[in-house]
């Protein structure tokens, strides 16, 4: 297709004929939008190769595929998110720690399943073979091996990276942070279980993010009906992942590609097919401990006899009302060994559109958001790092923090809400010129108080320039000096959103704007 374009180097006819060529692209049949972007994206590639018409070499200024920038109003929105999911994994008991960017890659290797091929490769630098980390988990384990640490409650904020396919008005992308929390030891069943499901219900309530939904199921319970319906032992991981896909697919193409891209018999699949359609709570959980097939698995069963322990406590934390019990839910890696959870929102309220969707782009849909969290089990993770196999039970959950924020932010643009990006509490003003020593010295008397505050970088700048940066900026307060009010030993406190002025003695300042902006 890239042929049908006419450029010739240093001729200046790339940016006079491909133009009218892409436009024209639309009108092929069969042609996709997403076809024509990346034809877009070749043109422009080769542009920056050959250079423009001056001869000098030119580049494309633009973020890697799959990462964004953040402006300040984004960077509030994230702050005022971390701050909700910090604050409710502290009210939880959980301390905090930090692992490299990077890790060896046989640390990474084998503990993905089909999601390995994801992984990015470092390039050898003479050295160790590295590998970015895929996820949190993984380096919170071999942490927990090398340290020798048996038992810890631990929450992790982190960038992590996964050479996927983005899909950015999903929120998805292939540098983006996760948000754990985890606790690991040796503890009575169910009970960290259930409080790690009592954190994301917490978290995704204290959000507002919408209606939400906690699927939870158990490996052991997929891992015995994959063995009563008939699935050979070693096929058990690659029939797993497909039926992770039913979040994305009908069942007919899950059938599909179990029979026809994996191997497993048309009976088998059938079966599957009516275990993965059952949802429910406890009462479900009982219903297959009587079931014929499934009470034959002594897996499941013992997974069964958990979800129902499971249960007891999350009525006990007044979380059921938005938990289900789904045996469609597997989650796709590998080192789960026993209850699996995702939430997912079931109407995010906002149409998440992304800012590359343009041009005639279509846009997403508004609640096609995905899982915004997820978790579960994993109690050999340590053991495979530990010299001597031992094995330090671990449950957590991942908090899917860029969907998150997507919703955040088409939120706020559809309300047209006003998102502060700073923190300041007053303006230092004049009404004069020639007072900026005067300005100064108040505004230090402000900071050595612990008082956000700013002036303005003009040795006289003009009252109503000043006045409306604070209307702008959001900015509660401004302190007005005035040769007068520095005869009387006062300043101007004036009230930003009602225009209200009261002087101030000068030295009563510094309470009266703690008090005033305490109560905003």
């Amino acid at each position: 297709m890239l042929g049908m374009f006419c450029v010739r180097a240093g001729s200046g006819l790339m940016g006079f004929r491909a133009a009218p060529r892409v436009r024209s692209l639309h009108s092929f049949p069969g042609i996709t939008v997403a076809q024509i972007d990346e034809e877009v994206a070749k043109l422009l590639e080769l542009k920056a190769q050959i250079g423009g018409d001056d001869g000098k070499h030119q580049f494309v200024l633009k973020t890697a595929k799959g990462t964004r920038d953040y402006n300040p109003k984004q960077m509030a929105i994230r702050e005022r998110v971390f701050s909700t999911i910090i604050g409710c994994f502290k009210r939880h008991g959980a301390e905090t720690i930090d692992t490299p960017v990077f890790e060896l890659k046989e640390t990474l290797t084998g503990k993905y399943g089909e999601e390995s091929k994801l992984i990015y490769d470092l390039k050898d630098q003479g050295g160790e073979l590295l590998s970015l980390r895929y996820d949190l988990t993984v380096p919170f384990a071999r942490y927990l091996a090398m340290n020798k640490i048996t038992n810890i409650k631990r929450y992790h904020i982190a960038k992590v990276y996964r050479r996927d396919n983005p899909a950015m008005t999903r929120g998805r992308y292939r540098e983006f942070y996760q948000c754990d929390f985890d606790i690991a030891g040796q503890y009575d069943a169910m009970i960290p279980d259930a409080e790690c499901l009592k954190i994301v219900y917490e978290i995704l309530s204290g959000l507002d993010l919408g209606d939400f939904r906690i699927k939870v199921n158990d490996r052991r319970i997929l891992d015995g009906m994959f063995a009563v319906c008939g699935v050979p032992d070693d096929k058990f991981r690659t029939i797993c992942s497909t039926v992770d896909k039913l979040d994305k697919m009908t069942w007919e193409d899950v059938r599909k590609e179990m029979v026809n891209e994996k191997g497993l018999s048309e009976e088998a699949a059938d079966q599957i097919g009516g275990y993965v359609s059952l949802q429910g709570g406890m009462d479900l959980a009982e219903r297959l401990l009587q079931d014929q097939k499934m009470s034959r698995s002594k897996q499941a069963c013992a997974g069964l006899s958990d979800i129902k322990l499971l249960f007891t406590y999350l009525q006990l934390f007044q979380v059921t009302d938005k938990v289900v019990f789904d045996l469609s839910l597997a989650r796709g890696l590998d080192y789960y060994t026993g209850i699996i959870y995702e939430a997912v929102l079931t109407q995010a309220g906002v149409a998440l559109v992304s800012t590359e969707a343009q041009n005639g782009a279509p846009a997403e849909e508004s609640v096609s958001v995905g899982s915004v969290a997820g978790g579960g089990r994993y109690d050999g993770l340590v053991g495979m790092f530990d010299p001597k196999g031992r094995k330090v039970p671990c449950v957590g959950v991942s908090i899917g923090i860029e969907r998150i924020f997507s919703i955040m932010e088409q939120k706020a643009e559809a309300s047209a809400e006003k998102v502060r990006t700073t923190e300041v509490q007053v303006m230092v003003a004049s009404a004069q010129k020639n007072l900026l020593e005067e300005r100064l010295q108040l505004v230090t008397e402000l900071w050595n108080a612990g008082i956000k505050a700013e002036v303005m970088y003009k040795k006289n700048p003009k009252l109503l320039s000043q006045l409306q940066h604070c209307e702008e900026s959001g900015i509660p307060l401004v302190a007005i000096l005035g040769e007068q009010e520095l005869k009387d030993g006062v300043v101007k406190l004036r009230v930003v959103a009602s225009r209200e002025e009261v002087d101030v003695s000068r030295a009563a300042l510094i309470e009266e704007i703690r008090r005033r902006t305490s109560e905003a």
